[in-house]
């Protein structure tokens, strides 16, 4: 007697059922974001925080003609950065797009001043965005930022030491 999988007509159902499900997940947006966060030391004493954004949207569609794997109405919020602890300079902690198209990249940059010393963990940043087979807004978060040591006491370097050690 042979068994229900061993038929050969089952084994190409079940492919078929697996490449099919494959190919309807692939034709959604997939969203990936990372964010960094670097600090400048200003002449005045003051430390200013540069921080940059990426979305990248790395879903792909299996019909060229068919636009389901572009993200669209996408939003970018940042809320991590206090106002009692930063002013922003440059930039907003916000920003939209129309659209993410499949392999698509986004930037987004802002730079704060830092008003107080002291170690700052941020939170990832929230993106929004809409998918055209899906009635509710997607969610996406960002990488979050190593904590940052902000007017921390650091050792003046001698580059001349560096020279010397060669």
């Amino acid at each position: 007697m042979e068994t229900v999988i061993g038929n050969p007509l089952i084994k190409a159902l079940i492919i078929l059922f697996l490449l099919s499900a494959t190919t309807a997940a692939g034709d959604a947006p997939f969203i990936i974001s990372h964010k960094k966060a670097s600090l400048t030391r200003l002449k005045s004493g003051a430390e200013r925080v540069s921080v940059s954004i990426d979305i990248y949207n790395q879903g792909f569609s299996c019909v060229s003609s068919l636009p389901f794997s572009t993200a669209y109405d996408v939003s970018l919020v940042d809320d991590s950065w206090p106002k009692d602890l930063f002013d922003i300079i440059s930039g907003n902690t916000s920003n939209s797009w129309e659209r993410l198209d499949a392999g698509g990249i986004l930037s987004h940059s802002f730079e704060i001043d830092a008003k107080r010393q002291g170690m700052f963990h941020g939170a990832p940043a929230v993106i929004t965005y809409r998918v055209p087979t899906k009635v509710s807004l997607q969610e996406a978060y960002s990488t979050p930022i190593l904590p940052l040591d902000i007017l921390a006491e650091r050792p003046t370097e001698n580059k001349l030491d560096w020279v010397s050690s060669i």
